[in-house]
């Protein structure tokens, strides 16, 4: 038997990178996938891929910044799925600019997507798992949430609030049987967020992938599946007794 099977996962920014090998991790699992993502031609890609392991998948094309949106996913997800056990808060944007330069519609944006969007999907999803007595959310962070870098402000401080957040709920819905969690990765490649962030950094005149794993101790970047493995295993009865941590993805960049 697999280790979730039966249960009903929500993974949002499914569509590539880490959310979608979160989602192919989970399906393997034994979970039913509710997908939501902005794209709608990369998210059913990746709802093929899930429905070929054997399990359901049903499409929200959305985005996470709009609370309306996210309503009514996890509204449809309870009808075409059943309630929901594991949500994953993985979508999010990735700006680098110098602080005097990031515009006041980029620090909101980068705000609405990675933050209110994390806010919407845990309010709408918490209710239910309050009544039914148990739950696992894990929110994407990062290490730039422990550790502020240059060039990284709007997103660091996004990732930030998102531990800050993570602490929070584990607080308060612990009682519940509810496991709130974060995972920071760090250098992950494969990724469409990863190669926009090369892009950037070059223009900004920093350093670039092979430069910076150089430095690290395992000498190499991340991989979107080490990412996932670490996630299923906090969406997973094997981390029971674990809530309101922020886990290191990064190859010994980040040690606490």
């Amino acid at each position: 038997m697999r280790e979730l099977e039966g249960r009903v996962a929500v993974v949002t920014g499914a569509g590539a990178g880490i959310g979608r090998d979160v989602a192919l991790r989970l399906a393997r699992d034994g979970c039913d996938l509710g997908l939501f993502d902005i794209d709608a031609a990369s998210v059913e890609e990746t709802a093929a891929m899930v429905r070929a392991v054997g399990v359901k998948a049903d499409v929200v094309v959305g985005n996470v910044s709009a609370q309306s949106d996210a309503n009514h996913a996890v509204e449809r997800w309870a009808v075409s799925l059943g309630p929901i056990d594991i949500l994953v808060n993985n979508a999010g944007i990735l700006q680098t600019a110098r602080f005097l330069e990031v515009t006041v519609d980029d620090w909101r944006r980068t705000f609405a997507i990675n933050l209110d969007g994390v806010f919407f999907f845990c309010q709408a999803v918490l209710p239910t798992m309050v009544e039914r007595g148990a739950g696992v959310i894990v929110n994407m962070s990062s290490w730039t949430g422990k550790k502020g870098v240059p060039n990284h402000a709007a997103y660091g401080a996004t990732k930030a609030a998102i531990i800050n957040l993570t602490q929070s709920l584990a607080s308060e819905f612990g009682e519940h049987g509810i496991r709130v969690n974060a995972v920071c990765p760090g250098i992950i490649v494969d990724t469409n967020m990863r190669a926009e962030a090369e892009d950037m950094n070059r223009d900004q005149g920093l350093p670039d992938v092979a430069t910076r794993t150089k430095a690290l101790p395992l000498r190499r970047p991340g991989l979107p599946h080490e990412v996932a493995d670490v996630i299923a295993f906090l969406a997973s009865d094997r981390a029971a007794y674990m809530t309101g941590q922020a886990i290191n993805v990064t190859g010994g960049l980040w040690m606490n």
